[in-house]
């Protein structure tokens, strides 16, 4: 692996202040810096990958363990990590709330494409500068929340997410590193206190008063919805209601979400062709469907099977005797993920419809 030369601007001050106003004018409601040593955080990633509570996610997880420990494994030569902020808060209640709920992140398009853009028009400024740059947005070798709570733009929460007092939590991360030597700005301190609502809030306990600061995956519904692949473990279908990718419930219940500024990203609005639509219309969907309805949208990662997986279970919660011939159908369905849960999800309903009725009771 080729070694980068460091270099310190003439003047780093000056051309810092050059970034932040580039940033501001691609659409970051944050720039910040930190110094590219391992970040503090290091050794808590180490023994929750070691204690399994990455889930399926281990395996590609392990693969990057070094490099994410150490940014010189990403980027010889590597000085710093500038840390960027970008805001998604549409304002207002989940209007997907009883028809399919879906993390408003997901609501409009893939925020790794349009950030990854503005981030190279923005590495183009270190650059010219003489540096040599990485950029990611969520998908590199990087602990982003641990350099972005070093960095100040603020700090990781119970919840493990990351908080900010100008911000909220309603922003992603994105991370250009740089083998320029920039001012490192001051980390934020934590203001959560002994505040709980987070933990308070959390339907499968993922997250515990007994266990702050550290996420169990597999007990998650964002990571069950969307990371896991297999079946969704029947002890938890309950609690996922009527979501259908991803849970917002430990960003929702968190009091600095007043300070939250709205995203000035049209992209990131709800798309009009998800916005109450009845469940049951997504189990109509073959393959060429999925992607058409969800073409540039996050929800295409986790392809047909995960989606309609993800909607029979919601079915199965909060559906009614008018579903079951939707589900019926799903349950023939060639993908044994999507016939499994939607066989669960037609049990689910006719026992409900069983409970409120005369059903099994004797005959007079």
């Amino acid at each position: 692996m080729s070694t980068f030369p460091a270099t310190a601007p003439a003047d780093a001050a000056g051309l810092l202040d050059q970034l932040r106003e580039r940033a501001r004018e691609l659409g970051f409601a944050a720039c910040r810096v930190a110094a590219a040593h391992p970040p503090e955080q290091s050794a808590h990633f180490e023994a929750w990958l070691d204690a399994g509570h990455a889930g399926d996610m281990s395996p590609w997880l392990e693969r990057s363990r070094a490099k994410r420990s150490d940014p010189e494994l990403v980027l010889p030569g590597v000085r710093s990590v500038v840390v960027l902020a970008m805001s998604y808060w549409q304002g207002g209640p989940n209007s997907a709330a009883g028809q399919g709920r879906i993390a408003r992140y997901a609501w409009g398009d893939d925020y790794h494409e349009l950030i990854a853009e503005r981030l190279e028009r923005l590495a183009k400024v270190l650059a010219e500068a003489g540096g040599a740059q990485r950029c990611y947005v969520d998908t590199g070798p990087i602990l982003e929340r641990s350099f972005a709570a070093e960095a100040g733009v603020g700090w990781q929460g119970k919840s493990t997410m990351l908080l900010s007092r100008e911000l909220g939590t309603w922003f992603f991360l994105a991370e250009i590193l740089t083998t320029l030597e920039l001012p490192a700005d001051p980390p934020a301190a934590a203001h959560c206190g002994k505040c709980t609502r987070c933990l308070d809030a959390c339907p499968t306990a993922a997250i515990s008063p007994e266990r702050p600061f550290r996420l169990e995956a597999r007990r998650c519904l964002s990571y069950l919805t969307i990371e896991h692949k297999g079946s969704i473990p029947v002890e938890f279908r309950a609690a996922l209601g009527d979501r259908i990718y991803g849970c917002d419930d430990c960003l929702d219940a968190c009091p600095w979400n007043r300070f939250a500024q709205r995203s000035r990203e049209a992209a990131f609005q709800l798309r009009p062709a998800m916005a109450g639509r009845p469940l049951r219309e997504y189990l109509e969907l073959d393959d060429d469907t999925f992607r058409l309805l969800f073409h540039g949208s996050p929800i295409k990662r986790i392809k047909r099977r995960g989606f309609l997986r993800n909607v029979c279970v919601a079915l199965g919660n909060v559906g009614g005797p008018d579903d079951l011939p939707a589900l019926r159908r799903a349950a023939a369905d060639p993908e044994p993920l999507v016939a499994e849960h939607a066989a669960w999800a037609v049990g689910q309903i006719e026992h409900r419809a069983c409970v409120t009725s005369t059903c099994g009771a004797p005959q007079i």
